[in-house]
């Protein structure tokens, strides 16, 4: 199965027409038909449903779509990578974050980074944990900012100066929100949005000790945009972090007794990194621990 062949594959379904497919790769219509067929007939399976004027992607297809669009991906960051090794720092570094007030401090990184190696292009995947940790595994990143508790046996790390700060988000209308803080006994009868992560719903849980049994949870995600607006129709709240943004309406009110989380840079162990990767993390060690120092 070649890359080559992949192409050619994604471009008839994205197009869901041979004849306009091939003109856009610049191949006769009977190539590439001839090449669609080769690859169903390598994977045994029929990717396409085809009638006169247009393709559809069968189940099958629908899968391999997926998996092409990795591999292409990761074929061609590879490729660059080895393109980029020259004197001076140069190429693509892919990063994973959440939603985070970390990653305001990530984008200074970021920006005094690029400051020293202005030839040096990142790409942000925005995601939870796990889906960042996936890509990671898959060589689609290079670096992830994750939320703690992370599992770090498979990856180096240096954490960050910045502590996460839980809260429930809710209507500015709601009588909890002329608080200072909301405690467990405040929050157990509301409606309750609660963070996908099973790991985090069972900190909250254990957060509201005796209560924790017989919350109302009506809906868990991980967009806070789709999780507040549900909160602001439903009248509950969502429990998450502080973030450096406003939902108009919602006003965000501090746990008691609160709780905090730290966040970590982390990277594969095993992995070889391209220059510009590798620099960046060295670069992100010296600008945490220079931070770390400035504390003291």
């Amino acid at each position: 199965m070649e890359i080559r062949v992949l192409k050619y594959f994604l471009m008839a379904a994205r197009e869901e027409n041979i004849t306009r497919a091939a003109s856009l790769l610049h191949l006769t219509q009977p190539t590439l038909s001839r090449q669609l067929i080769q690859l169903e007939e390598e994977l045994g399976v029929t990717l396409f449903l085809r009638s006169k004027h247009r393709i559809i992607l069968t189940e099958d297809g629908m899968l391999l779509r997926r998996r092409a669009e990795e591999i292409v991906s990761l074929a061609e960051k590879t490729k660059e990578d080895f393109l980029r090794k020259q004197e001076q720092i140069a190429g693509t570094i892919a990063i994973g974050s959440g939603e985070l007030q970390s990653s305001a401090f990530l984008t200074r990184l970021i920006t005094a980074f690029q400051k020293e190696h202005p030839l040096v292009y990142f790409t942000i995947y925005s995601g939870h944990s796990e889906n960042i940790k996936e890509r990671l595994e898959r060589g689609l990143l290079d670096i992830g900012l994750l939320q703690e508790p992370v599992d770090i046996t498979k990856y180096s790390f240096v954490r960050t100066p910045i502590r996460e700060q839980w809260g429930a988000l809710m209507r500015s209308d709601s009588e909890l929100a002329e608080k200072e803080s909301v405690s467990p006994g405040d929050l157990a009868s509301m409606p309750l949005v609660l963070p996908e992560r099973e790991n985090l719903q069972n900190e909250l849980r254990n957060w509201f000790g005796p209560y924790g049994e017989n919350l109302r949870v009506i809906a868990s995600g991980n967009l806070l945009y789709n999780m507040a607006s549900l909160a602001r129709d439903s009248g509950g709240c969502v429990l998450t972090l502080r973030l450096n943004c406003a939902y108009e309406g919602m006003r965000f009110i501090p746990l008691s007794p609160g709780i905090e989380a730290g966040t970590v840079l982390v990277w594969k162990k095993t992995q070889i990194f391209s220059p510009a990767t590798a620099a960046f993390i060295d670069f992100s060690k010296e600008y945490i621990s220079g931070i770390a120092q400035d504390l003291l």
